[in-house]
């Protein structure tokens, strides 16, 4: 058995070899690979093998069992938005046999471009790191994905069943308050109750079910190299589902800044938002691309914080001393708290 060794991770060229012939992409022909990052939730090997160039992703060897059923989720995703106009990776294939590599896995087409988390200290790639005024295009781009995921025909896809459309709103509270009565060691976050009482009586203005990525942001995007900013794909679905593609727009633009040039005291975050546009015309640019009404959006804007103050909360239970999720503690309090407070302001009465 053949296996070449990236660092600690390896990977068995021979037994993958013998599947790609078996599913006949490029058959008999030489297999190239490297190791380009990995974590808990998945590693992922640029693969070279005749005129195919593509990323396989599986989970590690130690990943709880659940996250095959990610890997095969997202597999379904990505091949669905084949032929649509949502950014996507192209499908190569997909292995379902974890006797193979060990775990299962699927094969994308490799991306020709570049993700802001791969940003050397958090500097934009030229020409968006010295041209403020291409960076809006970064901003406008990223909404636009979400736009194109609103509109795409989910059932036309072949996507019925990977979630529950029907009375989607009405089960949120009830679902994240059974996930955190479940986290052990979860703390009684202050503003829950009010926040939970807001949620229920209010809904918003409309409900168009549609595909979600569930944690959709500028780390879960690449662009296409160059001027103007384009978007290449939309990656890591696993978390993906069919519910309200309003609640990936809540999630940009609930911490978005009204200003992006006005200094800040909060700091800039993971990307820096100078020369971007503000909340409202992201909001505007969204309304216009996906022929949606965006004026209920604090009902969004309390419905992404309390899910997330939550999900934190979870990752803070779980985490040990020293680990990064050990900061996650004190965002979930602040970030429960962000969502009380907006529920106590709203004029909404949707």
């Amino acid at each position: 058995m053949t296996a070449v060794e990236e660092g600690a991770k390896t990977l068995d060229v021979e037994r993958l070899g013998t599947w790609l012939d078996s599913q006949g992409v490029a058959v008999g022909a030489p297999l190239e690979h490297r190791f380009v990052s990995g974590g808990s939730q998945n590693e992922i090997y640029e693969i070279r093998r005749g005129d195919v160039h593509g990323a396989l992703r599986m989970p590690p060897t130690d990943a709880p069992a659940q996250r095959d059923d990610g890997i095969l989720r997202e597999w379904r995703i990505i091949a669905a938005l084949d032929g649509s106009e949502v950014p996507h990776t192209p499908a190569i294939a997909v292995c379902e046999d974890s006797s193979v590599l060990g775990r299962p896995f699927y094969i994308m087409g490799f991306v020709d471009g570049w993700s802001p988390m791969n940003m050397a200290d958090r500097k934009w790639p030229e020409p968006f790191g010295s041209d403020l005024s291409a960076r809006r295009g970064l901003a406008l781009q990223l909404v636009e994905g979400i736009a194109l995921m609103s509109k795409l025909d989910w059932k036309a896809a072949g996507l019925e069943g990977l979630g529950r459309p029907d009375n989607f709103h009405e089960r949120q509270v009830d679902r994240w308050t059974t996930f955190l009565q479940r986290v052990e060691g979860a703390r009684q976050l202050p503003g829950f109750e009010e926040t939970s009482a807001w949620l229920r009586s209010h809904k918003p203005l409309d409900f168009v079910p549609g595909l979600m990525h569930g944690d959709y942001q500028f780390a879960n995007v690449m662009f296409k190299h160059g001027a103007p900013a384009r978007l290449a794909a939309i990656i890591d679905w696993e978390m993906g589902t069919i519910g309200d593609p309003k609640l990936d727009l809540a999630l940009v633009v609930g911490g978005w800044p009204d200003d992006p040039d006005a200094p800040t005291e909060k700091g800039q975050g993971y990307v820096d938002l100078r020369g971007m546009p503000g909340r409202e015309e992201l909001l505007e640019h969204f309304s216009t691309s996906a022929g949606r009404q965006v004026d209920d959006m604090d009902y969004y804007n309390v419905l992404i914080k309390f899910k997330h103050a939550i999900v934190l909360e979870q990752g803070f239970q779980r985490s040990t001393p020293g680990s990064t999720r050990e900061a996650f503690g004190p965002i979930a309090l602040s970030m429960m708290a962000d969502a009380a407070e907006l529920a106590s302001t709203s004029d909404y009465r949707g």
